[in-house]
C-alpha cells in the first residue's frame, strides 16, 4: 500500500465515525444491544455522553466535536436528551444518544425450511421480526426470492410506521456466496448460480448485500452481548450445518470467501451419500433431518420437550449427533486454536444434551485440551443469529461510515 496525504474530507469522515461510535458505546454499556463495535468512553457511564465527554475521550477539540455532532443530529443519527442531574458546580450538559427513529438495517434469511426478516435500529434494538416456516426446496429460486421480497416489503412498512428508514438489506443464504451476491451453490436448497440481488430488484433500489448465513450468524454473535472470546467457531445447526469462524475479533472468510463448510467435513468416509456428492459428511449424522430421523420425532419443536422428559431414543440421537459434531469441531480447534465453540440454530436449545458429547470429543482429540480448555456454549441469539447478524451488518456500516449515510440523506 502506498502512503499518501489525508484529505480534509477523509479526515472528516473518520472523525464522524469516531464521534458516532463514542456515543454508541454508551448504549452498549447501558444495557441496549449494540450492533456495532464497542469503544470505551472515559468518565461516567451512568448518563449519556455530552459533547464535552466525547471531546475529552477522542482528543478532538470541543468546536470540532460540536460541528460533527450537529451534522450527525441533522442526519438523524444522534439525538440530544435532557441533561441528567449531577452533583457539584457547573451547568449540566445535554446527553447524546443514538436516534431511535433514524436509519435501520433490514436482515433477511433464506433457509431450507423457513424465511425470516428482522429490522434492527441504530442501537441494535429489534423493531420487527417475522418468520415464515415452509419447505423452500420445492420452489424455484425466483419463486423463493419473490416471497423474500414480499417479506422485505412488509418489514419496511413496519419500520416506516415506527418512523424508521431502512438504510439497506443483507441476505443470509446457506451456501457458497460470491462478493457480488451470486450463490454459486446451496446444496440443501438445490440452488446453483442464483443471482440473489437481481432476484430482489423489487426492493426499489435498496442496497442489498448477500452472505453465507453462518458468517452473518457469527457476526451477530460477536456483537450480541458482553465481550466474549476474540476467537470462536460458530456452528449453525439447521438442515445443513455451516460454520462462521471469528479470529481475533474479525470474521475469517478464507482466500475466496467460502470458508466454514463444516457440514461437508467427512466424519466417516465410508458413510452415507450426501447431497453435495461426497460420502459420510457431518450433515448426515448431525444435521436437523438426521437428528429427527434418529429420534423418531416429526419436528424440531418436539426435541427439547422429549429430551427433558428423558426419552431414551431422543437422548441417544442427540448424543450420537453431538459425538459426530465433536469429531468435526475438534479438527477445527486443532487447526485454528479457537477459544470457544458456539452452538447455534437448532443446536442452541439442545446444547444441554449435545454439549457433553461435543466436549468429550474435544477433550479426547484436541492436543491442548488438558491445559487450555475450550468453552462450548449455546448461542446468545439462538435461531435469530443469522437474520439479526444480517441486519446488524447494515447498522455497523453506518456506525463505521456515517458520512455515506449523511451524503445519501443530503441528496
Amino acid at each position: 500500500m502506498t502512503d499518501g496525504p489525508v484529505r480534509q474530507a477523509s479526515l472528516r469522515e473518520h472523525n464522524l465515525g469516531l464521534v458516532l461510535r463514542q456515543a454508541a458505546s454508551w448504549s452498549s454499556r447501558s444495557g441496549r444491544r449494540l450492533a456495532g463495535p464497542r469503544q470505551e468512553l472515559e468518565g461516567e457511564v451512568a448518563r449519556p455522553p455530552s459533547r464535552a465527554d466525547i471531546a475529552a475521550a477522542t482528543s478532538l477539540t470541543r468546536a470540532t466535536v460540536s460541528a460533527l455532532v450537529d451534522d450527525l443530529i441533522a442526519g438523524g443519527l444522534l439525538t440530544e436528551v435532557g441533561p441528567a442531574p449531577r452533583a457539584g458546580a457547573g451547568r449540566p450538559a445535554a446527553g447524546l444518544v443514538l436516534s431511535a427513529d433514524g436509519p435501520a438495517g433490514l436482515g433477511l434469511e433464506i433457509n431450507v425450511d423457513y424465511l425470516a426478516a428482522c429490522v434492527v435500529d441504530l442501537a441494535g434494538g429489534v423493531r420487527h421480526r417475522e418468520v415464515r416456516r415452509a419447505d423452500q426446496r420445492p420452489g424455484r429460486p425466483d419463486q423463493v426470492l419473490a416471497e423474500v421480497a414480499g417479506l422485505a416489503a412488509d418489514a419496511r412498512a413496519h419500520a416506516e410506521r415506527q418512523g424508521l428508514t431502512v438504510a439497506g438489506a443483507a441476505v443470509a443464504v446457506p451456501g457458497l456466496v460470491t462478493p457480488a451476491g451470486l450463490v454459486r451453490l446451496a446444496p440443501n436448497l438445490g440452488w446453483r448460480d442464483v443471482d440473489v440481488p437481481d432476484g430482489l430488484d423489487a426492493l426499489d433500489g435498496l442496497p442489498v448485500t448477500v452472505d453465507n448465513e453462518a458468517n452473518l450468524a457469527a457476526l451477530g454473535e460477536l456483537h450480541a452481548g458482553p465481550t466474549g472470546p476474540a476467537s470462536f467457531l460458530y456452528v449453525s445447526g439447521e438442515v445443513g450445518i455451516g460454520a462462521g469462524i471469528v479470529l481475533q475479533g474479525a470474521l475469517f472468510r478464507g482466500a475466496r470467501g467460502w470458508s466454514g463448510e463444516l457440514g461437508h467435513v467427512a466424519v466417516r468416509p465410508d458413510g452415507p451419500a450426501c447431497r453435495c456428492g461426497a460420502r459420510g459428511c457431518l450433515e448426515q449424522y448431525s444435521g436437523q433431518e438426521a437428528i429427527l430421523r434418529a429420534a423418531g420425532v416429526g419436528g424440531t419443536d418436539d426435541l427439547r420437550p422429549r429430551a427433558e422428559a428423558g426419552e431414551s431414543v431422543v437422548l441417544a440421537a442427540l448424543a450420537e449427533a453431538g459425538a459426530a459434531l465433536g469429531v468435526a469441531v475438534a479438527g477445527v480447534v486443532n487447526l485454528l486454536d479457537v477459544e470457544a465453540v458456539v452452538l447455534g440454530g437448532i443446536y442452541a436449545p439442545l446444547a444441554e444434551w449435545l454439549g457433553p458429547a461435543v466436549r468429550a470429543e474435544i477433550g479426547q482429540r484436541v492436543l491442548t485440551a488438558a491445559w487450555s480448555p475450550v468453552e462450548v456454549r449455546p448461542s446468545l441469539l439462538g435461531g435469530d443469529a443469522a437474520v439479526m447478524g444480517a441486519a446488524g451488518m447494515v447498522v455497523r456500516a453506518i456506525h463505521d461510515h456515517p458520512a455515506r449515510w449523511l451524503a445519501r440523506v443530503a441528496t
